[in-house]
């Protein structure tokens, strides 16, 4: 029954807070965990029994109303990443642990600047939504820019602009840590300040994507006036973007390494925008559990294609499989008086082609 259900949750999120407590990089990023777990979960579990730290949970406990929020932020962003990864080898694969991404989050790869910037601007997304629909008390449309405009050209912005300033703080507040988001005068960055840095970054990317959207007044559609409002791309759109800034991520110092700076090496200052990396990422050819590495064995790859979803790079040059499979569906659909619709039953054979 339900009761039984719930109270298995509590004792698997139990066990959860205990693996959390004894591995404190996994327990900075464990809000993650809410991404890919049911919905009404975090809910039913309360603030206190969630794998979160200590000033998340705090947060949690004086702002309950934006748990959902919360999840469904995570639940957007680990959506997108793997939908932006969907075809290479690292296809932002999940596991069950409480960071969800396992040790790809301490890796200080190209992927882990993507995690961490995909998650922040996901939280923004989800929280400024909420914002914009009214589901809040604590925020709502951004009417800083009402009632100005330009009269000349024949506009002013009204409407419903989203909020982001509301989303952005909150996910600052939630995300980020007390240090400084920057490389420090001694040079480079440590993994603490490289996630931040990256986070921000991804709150900057719904900020760089939003567009105006207007509509227009006047007799018989004239459009003597607009009414214009500043709005949030898709997250699709997002997700677009950032992978656009992961392609061309720059690697920096790790500061933690006592490695002696090269006198022919110069500190360049990094933009806000861009995401930053220590390490080189591995091929993710083969299967290492420890690493979370998945692998590509098994994966479906497309045989004529050049690109990073084309069997011989997915593949990493193992070689492919080839299975003929049979598709059945409805075809030549049409509607016969009166009143149903009559379709023929139509079957394709099809190659399909699988890492080895």
């Amino acid at each position: 029954d339900m009761e039984t259900r719930i109270c298995g949750v509590r004792h698997m999120c139990t066990l959860t807070l205990l693996l959390v407590s004894v591995c404190p990089l996994c327990c900075r990023a464990s809000w993650m965990w809410l991404g890919v777990t049911a919905e009404g979960v975090p809910e039913k579990l309360g603030c206190a029994n969630l794998p979160l730290s200590h000033r998340q949970r705090e947060l949690c406990r004086k702002k309950p109303f934006l748990l959902p929020s919360i999840q469904d932020g995570a639940r957007l962003a680990i959506t997108e990443c793997q939908s932006q990864f969907r075809h290479e080898r690292w296809n932002c694969s999940t596991t069950t642990e409480p960071s969800v991404f396992g040790s790809e989050l301490t890796s200080g790869t190209k992927e882990t600047a993507f995690i961490y910037a995909v998650m922040a601007a996901g939280l923004v997304h989800a929280v400024t939504r909420s914002c914009s629909q009214g589901n809040m008390t604590e925020c709502g449309c951004d009417a800083r820019l009402q009632g100005s405009g330009s009269t000349e050209e024949g506009w002013h912005w009204g409407g419903c602009s989203d909020h982001i300033q509301y989303g952005t703080w909150f996910s600052r507040k939630f995300i980020d840590n007390s240090v400084k988001n920057m490389s420090t005068s001694r040079g480079g960055y440590t993994l603490v300040t490289m996630n931040q840095h990256n986070t921000e970054a991804g709150r900057q990317a719904i900020d760089k994507t939003m567009s105006t959207d207007c509509r227009c007044h006047g007799v018989s559609g004239s459009c003597a006036v607009k009414t214009c409002w500043r709005t949030m791309a898709a997250f699709e759109r997002v997700g677009m973007y950032l992978k656009e800034r992961y392609e061309r991520s720059v690697q920096v110092s790790d500061r933690s390494r006592k490695k002696p700076r090269r006198k022919d090496q110069r500190l360049f200052p990094v933009d806000k925008h861009q995401l930053i990396f220590f390490n080189k990422s591995p091929n993710y050819c083969l299967e290492d559990r420890r690493r979370g590495v998945a692998g590509t064995r098994g994966r479906r790859c497309n045989r004529t294609s050049a690109g990073p979803d084309g069997c011989n790079l997915l593949c990493c040059g193992r070689g492919y499989n080839t299975h003929v499979v049979r598709h059945v569906q409805r075809c030549e659909c049409k509607f016969v008086w009166c009143c149903y619709v009559q379709c023929r039953r139509c079957e394709s054979m099809n190659d399909m082609h699988t890492c080895k």
